[in-house]
């Protein structure tokens, strides 16, 4: 038997419980891992809430981890029992002391790179890979605004931002958050709590305002961002922390300057086995390297996942979170 946080109605962190369960093997194609750690992001809460409907309930939590290979089903050739392996891209379930899942949606894990790192950072290092290699492709002296500047993406994209040679205006709620944000990589920071992000922009880039604005905070800031944008800037909308952005104008978007949206997701740049292997290839170099460092600030056993949760959603967490099976 193991053991897997599941939840049998949306609700709030409370509807999260820990069951036991009796792993089957692993069908065609699939591959089961005994995992080491799991990663927490808020794409766990969109599920858990029901912002993101899951394909059933009752339904496991989460999408990324990290362990060893423990079973493979027929079919399945690029992977071995005992190789090390992560994943970022789920199935729900990952919440778990084993987890079984498509071969595809695995990567092959370097010895350089830990579980805990791993489990901390897949899905939101290979979200910051797609944000500054493919949705809008950095440049060296680009001068970008990025919110929550201090979470977990937002800790990693000031660093892997500021390798590229591209200098960060991240906003963020705190004066500990600033100095964390800066210590990091960012340029300058912006404390929406006190300050006018829009009327700071303007003072850091000389009236210029920036080419991209990457959100990942959703409803609290949507106008916001597109009052930073530059004519014909790129308004990247990643994530839901305060709600989702609804309602929309398409003619805002000509009113403050030919604006470009989009909203991207890991799923469609992760969308196969080779993609998702070179993309975490390309995380994993800049880790190994030293340009990125992966902090992980809170630990948690898998019986306090909804704790972690309820933390994660009222933003008094920095860096990662993990679960410990």
């Amino acid at each position: 038997m193991a053991q897997r946080i599941q939840f049998s109605q949306h609700g709030g962190p409370e509807v999260l419980q820990l069951v036991e369960f009796d792993p089957a093997p692993p069908a065609a194609q699939q591959v089961r891992v005994r995992n080491h750690a799991v990663g927490v992001n808020f794409i766990d809460t969109y599920f858990r809430s029901g912002l993101y409907a899951p394909p059933s309930l009752p339904s496991g939590a989460g999408t990324e981890g990290a362990g060893v290979v423990e079973a493979v089903g027929e079919g399945v050739s690029r992977l071995k029992v005992g190789d090390r392996v992560a994943y970022a891209t789920g199935p729900l379930g990952a919440y778990a002391d084993v987890h079984t899942l498509p071969e595809a949606n695995l990567v092959k894990l370097p010895d350089s790179i830990s579980f805990e790192q791993a489990a901390a950072v897949m899905l939101k290092g290979l979200t910051v890979q797609y944000l500054l290699k493919q949705t809008y492709a950095v440049q060296p002296g680009d001068v970008i605004l990025f919110h929550a500047a201090a979470g977990g993406v937002g800790s990693l994209a000031c660093q892997w931002a500021s390798a590229l040679g591209a200098k960060v205006i991240g906003t963020v709620s705190s004066a500990e958050k600033a100095e964390r944000a800066k210590s990091l990589g960012a340029w300058a920071t912006i404390d929406y709590s006190r300050e006018n992000v829009v009327e700071r922009v303007l003072d850091l880039t000389d009236g210029k305002k920036v080419p991209v604005v990457y959100d990942g905070v959703g409803a609290d800031t949507w106008l916001t961002s597109l009052d930073c944008l530059q004519p014909r800037g790129l308004m990247v909308s990643f994530g839901n922390a305060s709600g989702a952005v609804s309602g929309v104008n398409l003619g805002i978007l000509s009113q403050k300057g030919s604006l470009y949206v989009t909203r991207p997701t890991l799923a469609t740049h992760a969308n196969n086995a080779q993609n998702t292997q070179a993309m975490a290839d390309d995380l994993f170099a800049v880790i190994a390297s030293g340009k990125v460092k992966v902090d992980i600030q809170q630990r948690y056993p898998l019986s306090e996942a909804a704790k972690a949760q309820t933390e994660l959603s009222a933003r008094r967490t920095v860096g990662s979170t993990i679960l410990l099976p």
